[in-house]
């Protein structure tokens, strides 16, 4: 699979000076390679004005330190109050009554609220109970794989990629077998909100009343069984006791469904891609397990599934790095951006398992860094090295012309990957 030709229609465009109209941040060429247009950006400067697909004008950050210390800035909010009215008119959020419902999870919260609802999910989540899980992922990797066509190929979106992270979620989480079948992935597309006169509105709205119902389905379940041994069960316990509100109960959970599995999805998607753009790395990859850990890393900092941060906002008229920020008007980190500074790590563009040390910002920084970090990594590491090892020849079915990327606007993935191999192993 070759690179990507350069991107003509948004690299050619001059970044945006202040006071400029904002630069379109969306589209087929930017989503398939943004990186050219990130680099102009972050050599013109750390902050700049750009448009999204609802129309809402926001603050980009990019640059590694600006980004890291955008994220650790607590004049910077989540909460969606914070947003001014010009942001809630355009923001393509979700409509009520599902956003009071389902959008009161943890990343929308300030502390204190903010630090007390992370506390209940890190247990979960701990290094030493995923290392112990290893064995039992590792079972589901191959079940899947298994039931890849003997030889020939496959689309390992569609028959590994899409089902893998659910159904480590699932176990972490304690989400009954019979709830897990029924869960339905396109529910995942509720975090890519649609306009009230967007004609995909209808579909849109199905599926949050869907997944809503899911949730209660989830809900009833677990308080059924009684018992706080597991994460889904613990929440309820919460809930009932009175630490969290029902809306916050729901959106935890909507938050655990929908943010624990999709991203991994993602970013095993692009983790493909990049190896099968670059065979030398796949072969050494293949020929040295134990490189593994470190060219996980090394790939999430090549091109992360997180592309760009949610919001944030300034309750008041502030500056960020020179710039005059409104308040209330959205700020935004680009993840892929900062991890792309070759301020930060030497040939940025290039493609370097032995990068160390690779302190890159795909899981974000501060008090909004994924409390899943430590069951994404295992999930990716199992994944590769699963698919490596046990489809030899691995290589592109396709030309990559006819790859599609999602549209999500701050997501990177795509929705299906054709590869051919030798013989399944």
């Amino acid at each position: 699979m070759t690179s990507p030709d350069p991107l003509p229609p948004a690299a050619s465009r001059c970044p945006v000076a202040h006071g400029a109209e904002p630069l379109p941040l969306y589209g087929s060429d930017y989503k398939r390679d943004p990186y050219p247009l990130y680099r102009q950006l972050r050599e013109t400067g750390p902050v700049h004005r750009v448009r999204f697909p609802s129309g809402i004008a926001a603050w980009l950050v990019t640059g590694y330190q600006a980004a890291h210390q955008a994220l650790n800035d607590p004049r910077l909010g989540k909460n969606h109050s914070l947003g001014n009215d010009n942001w809630r008119k355009l923001a393509s959020i979700m409509p009520e009554p599902q956003h009071s419902q389902l959008q009161a999870h943890l990343l929308h919260q300030d502390p204190p609220k903010h630090t007390g609802m992370r506390r209940l999910v890190l247990d979960a989540f701990a290094p030493r109970r995923i290392d112990s899980l290893r064995p039992r992922f590792q079972q589901l990797a191959d079940a899947l794989v298994d039931t890849l066509p003997a030889t020939g190929g496959a689309d390992l979106i569609g028959g590994f990629a899409a089902h893998f992270p659910f159904r480590v979620l699932a176990e972490v989480i304690g989400l009954p077998d019979e709830l897990a079948r029924r869960f339905d992935r396109d529910w995942g597309k509720v975090v890519q909100p649609v306009g009230p006169d967007d004609p995909g509105r209808p579909a849109y709205e199905g599926r949050l009343r869907a997944l809503q119902g899911y949730i209660a389905d989830v809900v009833a379940a677990k308080r059924g069984e009684q018992a706080d041994d597991d994460l889904l069960g613990r929440l309820v316990v919460a809930r009932d006791s009175g630490e969290l509100s029902p809306e916050e109960l729901d959106s935890m959970i909507f938050q655990l469904l929908v943010a624990g599995q999709e991203p991994v999805t993602n970013q095993i998607s692009t983790m493909l891609m990049t190896l099968l753009r670059h065979p030398d790395q796949l072969e050494r990859l293949r020929r040295e397990p134990a490189l593994l850990p470190r060219a996980i890393e090394e790939l999430m900092r090549y091109d992360s599934a997180f592309e760009l941060t949610t919001w944030r906002f300034f309750a008041e008229d502030s500056e960020l790095h020179g710039t005059r920020i409104p308040a209330g008007d959205s700020v935004i980190v680009s993840l892929c951006a900062a991890n792309r500074d070759p301020e930060q790590f030497p040939d940025a563009d290039g493609l370097d398992f032995d990068r160390t040390p690779n302190a890159h910002l795909a899981f974000g920084h501060g008090i909004h860094f994924c409390p899943g970090a430590a069951l994404a990594r295992a999930e990716l590491q199992i994944a590769i090295g699963t698919l490596l090892a046990r489809l030899p020849g691995l290589h592109p079915a396709v030309d990559e012309s006819e790859i599609e990327w999602i549209p999500a606007v701050l997501a990177r993935g795509v929705n299906r990957l054709p590869v051919a191999y030798d013989k399944r192993d």
